[in-house]
């Protein structure tokens, strides 16, 4: 089944449009902290579109990644009491908890990591609004996590150039059924278990 081709075709073509950089701009900015979707699956696309913007949408997709942490962090500071009964019903306090525990203990480094790994950058954007972390740390440490990773896949997308793009085109399919292979099997690990 050719579902994920398809779709990869769908982002290039979009990764083409005028507004993409509006639309990268505005998915980075979400993605911190509400948004499920990163904006890696928009701006990879757009790179290998447009090799000689790599960097430049690599600086767009930090600059408002790290706006939307800024926002995901006043969720945290200003609404987690409002949200905790719903993070309770959801059964989500315990992992609240141990959040506010990871920043006790390592304070600016979680998210300097968090900035880098594919771990939903939201959750550690709004749990550091929730531990009250101090705001410019918070802040410095999100621009050069955030801004390694971005640039990173940028200049990957900009050097593999149209090579890579033949072999994503080649292998997008079995990649992506064997990521939902992986998903399926994590959630039925945590239901089981």
């Amino acid at each position: 089944m050719k579902l994920f081709s398809t779709l990869y075709e769908k982002t290039l073509v979009w990764s083409k449009h005028r507004h993409a950089p509006k639309y990268l701009s505005a998915m980075s900015f979400a993605e911190s902290s509400f948004f499920p979707i990163p904006p890696d699956v928009m701006l990879m696309p757009m790179s290998l579109a447009t090799p000689q913007k790599a960097f430049y949408f690599a600086w767009l997709t930090t600059l408002f990644s790290v706006l939307g942490g800024v926002l995901g962090y006043a969720i945290g500071y200003w609404a987690m009491d409002v949200l905790m009964p719903m993070i309770e019903s959801m059964g989500y306090a315990e992992k609240i908890q141990r959040g506010e525990q990871f920043f006790a203990e390592y304070g600016v480094w979680i998210i300097l990591m968090a900035g880098f790994s594919p771990v939903p950058y939201k959750l550690f954007t709004i749990t550091a609004g929730a531990s009250s972390m101090a705001l410019l740390p918070f802040i410095l440490a999100s621009i050069i996590g955030r801004g390694a990773r971005f640039f990173l896949v940028a200049g990957i997308m900009k050097w593999g150039g149209a090579k890579m793009e033949e072999g994503i085109r080649k292998w997008v399919d079995w990649l992506g059924w064997a990521f939902v292979l992986l998903v399926a099997a994590y959630i039925g690990y945590k239901v089981y278990s």
